[in-house]
């Protein structure tokens, strides 16, 4: 790689931004420039990544071209401008104008009609349904029949958006990424607060399935622009996080495996011509002792750098496709590592699982804690004390809103 020129152009600001800027900077030891909506604090004051351009109107179509166009002819035709969307707006975005845009960058992306018929939840669970998947018994509401419906299974139930980009940018009091709702009249209240407020999308509603933070699984993959798969990691949430906007994100994951379930999820990949990265969120369910897939995230998941972190690392896996042509077997990950965003304090105290605590504590006595935030490599004042201030707000926040899932703070 010492004699490829290329740049890493990562599209956003936030965690996920940062964690493949580090694996990045890990892999060849350069540093990555961002383009997104706005500033956030996990690439602010970074040796390892600079927001390069700021343009509040990214999401309009015709902008978010212009802004990369122009930003291309900022280098020599001889480098090469490595694109990694790393948030559901930037992917819909590249897959609708990939392209205008392949003059001027390297990637890899979907089409559009895949990527809506993995992104919407009603399609994504009939291809669930045909490669074998099972997942929460699901229906759908709409804003004109939310207040008559009748549910086909008992409460409590799980609310979510069909529609994430929409629900990200509506706003309404008490407003969380997923709600649980206990009783009818929990149900009501929460879908009339939710439709009050521009979301006019479906919302799913699906059946609680039991079990802690401990029992959900995140996928890591990888697929080749051939459409093979070249990586999949697994790993077992010890926490997610807790606060309105921050819940179903995964807060601290040790590395597992299930060959199965990889032979499985491979095969699913290959079968639907998948390209790039996927992260998908799975429950045990102590019921039937299966996993129930809840979503598929057409990108890296912002938990991601666990997999790098446990020696798999996924810029690495981006360039050796999109950049130098190599193909490689599939690997399934199994290494060992406790990755965290949160101070280990709150595992210990929040985890109630005795094994998975000692595990834990094995991992940190053997040197194996990684913090995505926390690089050895990209240590300043201002960017000690962000971190610093990061890490003391969860206290407060699970503090505050820990099992919180209803209409309330």
């Amino acid at each position: 790689m010492a004699q490829h020129n290329f740049v890493p152009v990562l599209l956003g600001s936030d965690v996920n931004v940062y964690g493949m800027a580090r694996s990045f900077h890990e892999a060849y030891g350069i540093c990555s420039v961002a383009i997104g909506k706005g500033r956030l604090g996990a690439t602010s004051n970074s040796r390892i990544v600079t927001v390069e351009v700021v343009e509040p109107r990214i999401e309009e179509d015709e902008v978010f071209c212009k802004t990369l166009i122009d930003f291309s002819a900022r280098y020599p035709k001889d480098v090469d401008l490595l694109l990694v969307p790393c948030g559901d707006n930037y992917i819909k975005l590249l897959s609708r104008n990939q392209d205008a845009l392949r003059e001027y960058y390297k990637f890899t992306c979907i089409d559009e009609q895949l990527l809506t018929q993995l992104s919407m939840k009603e399609t994504f669970y009939a291809l669930c349904e045909q490669h074998g998947f099972a997942f929460p018994k699901t229906t759908t509401v709409t804003v004109n029949n939310y207040q008559t419906v009748e549910l086909p299974f008992a409460f409590p139930v799980v609310i979510k958006p069909s529609n994430s980009v929409a629900y990200w940018n509506c706003h309404f009091p008490h407003k969380k990424k997923v709600f649980v709702a206990e009783t009818r009249e929990e149900f009501d209240a929460i879908l009339s607060a939710i439709y009050a407020s521009s979301y006019q999308d479906h919302l799913i509603i699906q059946e609680y399935i039991p079990g802690d933070d401990s029992h959900m699984r995140v996928m890591n993959c990888y697929c080749g622009k051939d459409g093979k798969v070249r990586l999949i990691a697994l790993g077992q949430a010890l926490l997610e996080e807790h606060s309105p906007e921050g819940i179903g994100s995964y807060a601290a994951i040790i590395p597992t495996e299930d060959r199965q379930l990889a032979r499985q999820m491979k095969t699913f990949l290959e079968d639907i011509g998948y390209k790039g990265f996927a992260n998908f969120d799975l429950k045990l369910d102590s019921r039937d002792g299966q996993y129930k897939l809840f979503e598929m995230n057409p990108r890296q998941g912002r938990s991601s750098f666990f997999v790098t972190a446990e020696g798999y690392n996924l810029a690495q896996y981006l360039v050796d496709d999109v950049l130098l042509d190599k193909t490689t077997e599939c690997t399934i990950a199994t290494g060992e590592t406790l990755w965290t965003i949160i101070p280990k304090a709150l595992i210990f105290e929040y985890v109630t699982d005795p094994e998975l605590k000692a595990k834990a504590k094995d991992l940190i006595r053997r040197g194996k804690l990684c913090k995505s935030l926390y690089y050895k490599k990209d240590r300043n004042f201002k960017r000690w004390l962000y971190f610093q201030k990061n890490q003391a707000s969860y206290f407060k926040k699970y503090t505050r809103y820990f099992g919180n899932k209803s209409l309330k703070d």
